[in-house]
C-alpha cells in the first residue's frame, strides 16, 4: 500500500477516535437515552387489564409497579404470550387487538437492557383515568346480586342460576349491560338474559331463591325457584343473551341504533349460568351489572347464533375424544339470508388445541372469520370486527377444531388422560365444547362499509 495512503488513513482514524474521547461517548440528541416517559405510552394500553379491581395478577401503571416486574415484562412480550391475543391477524383483524408492534417491543427491550432509567418524572406522561367498577365510564344504573354467593373451599365447580331484580323510572332503551364480576380469579363465564315483566302482571317480582345450583336442579323447577313466573303462572318475555362474560372478555359496542334493547320498567337479569372454578379455600362473589342507557330505540336489533354444541349444526363426528389422541372435528351451517357479522366467539374447553373458521360462498369463494392456532382457555374474546363482514345468503360457515388429549396437553385435567366429551350440553371444564357464537345482522345494502371502529358508550 502506498506510505502516503495508509499514513492518511492513520490521521482519519485517529481524528475520529480523538473526536469521540472528546464527546464522552454521548449519543447525539436523535440517539438519547430511553426512559420511562418512551416506555409509558406502550404500558398504559395493556393498564386496562392490569389495574386495581381487574384479573390480573399485578397492577402495571406506574414506574415502580413495571420496575419491580421486568423479568416476567421481558419473558411474556418476548414470547408474545402477553399482551395475549390468541387470534391470528395475519387472518383476519379486528377491533381493539391487543397485539405489542415490533417497533414497541424492540424500544422496551432497548429500555431493560439499559436499565430501565425512569428519567426525568416532569416528562412521564398521565396515566389513564378509570371509571371504578367500569370499563367504559360511569353507568346509568348499577344494579348487584341480592346478597354474597359463598364458594366452598372444596376445590368444586358451581354453576349457579339466580335472577337480579331491577326497576327503573319507565320502559328505558339500554344500548349495553356490563357485567363486572366481584371475583374475577374464579368468575369463568356467565350468561345473562332479560326477564321483562308487562306492566300488572307480577305482583313481587324480587321474590324468589337467591341461588339455585343447576347440579341439583332442571330448568324448569330452577325457574319455578327463582319465582320468575308471572301472577297466573304465565312466563314473562325472555331477551335471550343480552351480555355474558368470559376472562378477558369486554362488551361489545356498536354503532348507535344496532344492538340495544327495549326494557320494561319492571324486570330481572336472568343468569341461568354462572360457573365459579374450583378454589381451595372458602370465599363469594357479588357480580355486578351496569346499564347504560341509550335515547335511541335500536333500530337493528342484533341475533345470536350457535354453530356446534347446543347450538343450529351438529358437531362431526360426535365431540369425543379418546385418551392419548389428537382430534379434529367440524360443525357447518348453510345460511338462509345474507348477513353482516359483527362479533364471533369461538369456544373450546381444557383440550382445544386449535380453531379456524371460515365461510364459503355459492361462488366457491373462502371469507376468512377466524383463526386460533394455539388455543387458549384462558382467553375467550368477543371478537367484534373493524366493519361488519358481508357473508352472502347460501354460503356454508365452517368451523374446525383440533383437541389434544395427550400427556403432552399440560391443560389435560386427567393423568393418565381419559375420555372426555360432550355431555348434555355440560359447561363444566373437564367435559368439553365446540361452539362459534355468532352475533350478527340481517345484511343491509352497504353494511360492508360500515365502521364498528372506536364506538364509545359515552357518544349517547
Amino acid at each position: 500500500m502506498n506510505s502516503k495512503i495508509r499514513i492518511l488513513g492513520f490521521l482519519i482514524c485517529s481524528t475520529t477516535l480523538l473526536f469521540f474521547a472528546c464527546s464522552g461517548g454521548k449519543k447525539s440528541e436523535s440517539e438519547k437515552a430511553v426512559t420511562f416517559s418512551d416506555i409509558a405510552p406502550i404500558v398504559y394500553k395493556i393498564a386496562p387489564c392490569h389495574r386495581h379491581g381487574s384479573g390480573a395478577p399485578f397492577n402495571l401503571i406506574s414506574y415502580d409497579d413495571v420496575r419491580s416486574h421486568l423479568k416476567t415484562i421481558e419473558l411474556t412480550v418476548n414470547s408474545r404470550l402477553m399482551p395475549p391475543w390468541p387470534a391470528d391477524t395475519a387472518y383476519s383483524h379486528f377491533r381493539d387487538e391487543k397485539v405489542m408492534s415490533k417497533a414497541d417491543i424492540s424500544l422496551l427491550n432497548e429500555w431493560i437492557k439499559s436499565g430501565a432509567p425512569e428519567g426525568d418524572i416532569k416528562n412521564i406522561p398521565a396515566p389513564p383515568a378509570f371509571q371504578e367498577g367500569s370499563s367504559f365510564g360511569k353507568p346509568d344504573l348499577v344494579v348487584k346480586m341480592r346478597q354474597p354467593f359463598l364458594i366452598k373451599g372444596n376445590n368444586k365447580d358451581n354453576f349457579i342460576m339466580l335472577k337480579v331484580p331491577y326497576e327503573l323510572p319507565s320502559d328505558t332503551n339500554v344500548r349495553a349491560i356490563e357485567i363486572v364480576p366481584g371475583n374475577k380469579k374464579l368468575a369463568h363465564h356467565i350468561n345473562a338474559h332479560l326477564v321483562q315483566y308487562e306492566e300488572g302482571t307480577k305482583t313481587n317480582f324480587r321474590g324468589g331463591a337467591p341461588f339455585v345450583d343447576t347440579e341439583k336442579a332442571n330448568k324448569l323447577k330452577a325457574f319455578q325457584m327463582l319465582d320468575l313466573q308471572n301472577d297466573d303462572g304465565t312466563y314473562p318475555r325472555l331477551t335471550p343473551s343480552v351480555t355474558n362474560y368470559l376472562p378477558g372478555v369486554e362488551v361489545a359496542i356498536y354503532p348507535k341504533g344496532i344492538g340495544g334493547y327495549r326494557v320494561k320498567k319492571h324486570g330481572a337479569i336472568l343468569l341461568d349460568n354462572i360457573h365459579y372454578g374450583p378454589s381451595p379455600v372458602d370465599t363469594s362473589d357479588v357480580t355486578t351489572f351496569n346499564f347504560f342507557f341509550s335515547p335511541k330505540k335500536p333500530e337493528r336489533p342484533t341475533i345470536e347464533m350457535i354453530i356446534g354444541t347446543s347450538g343450529i349444526s351438529p358437531v362431526e363426528p360426535p365431540l369425543v375424544i379418546p385418551p392419548n389422541e389428537i382430534k379434529t372435528f367440524i360443525s357447518k351451517y348453510t345460511l338462509p339470508q345474507s348477513i353482516s357479522l359483527l362479533t364471533v366467539n369461538p369456544h373450546m374447553h381444557l383440550l382445544g388445541a386449535s380453531f379456524k373458521a371460515f365461510a364459503v360462498t355459492p361462488m366457491g369463494d373462502t371469507i376468512r372469520i377466524i383463526n386460533i392456532p394455539k388455543w387458549d382457555f384462558r382467553w375467550q374474546y368477543f371478537y367484534t370486527y373493524e366493519h361488519m363482514l358481508k357473508i352472502p345468503q347460501g354460503s356454508t360457515i365452517y368451523s374446525v377444531g383440533t383437541y389434544d388429549n395427550t400427556v403432552n396437553n399440560p391443560l389435560n385435567p386427567f393423568n393418565p388422560p381419559q375420555t372426555v366429551s360432550e355431555r348434555e350440553g355440560s359447561m363444566r371444564t373437564t367435559d368439553e365444547m365446540f361452539q362459534l357464537i355468532c352475533t350478527f345482522v340481517p345484511y343491509q345494502e352497504g353494511d360492508e362499509n360500515v365502521s364498528l371502529l372506536n364506538e364509545k358508550l359515552s357518544d349517547r
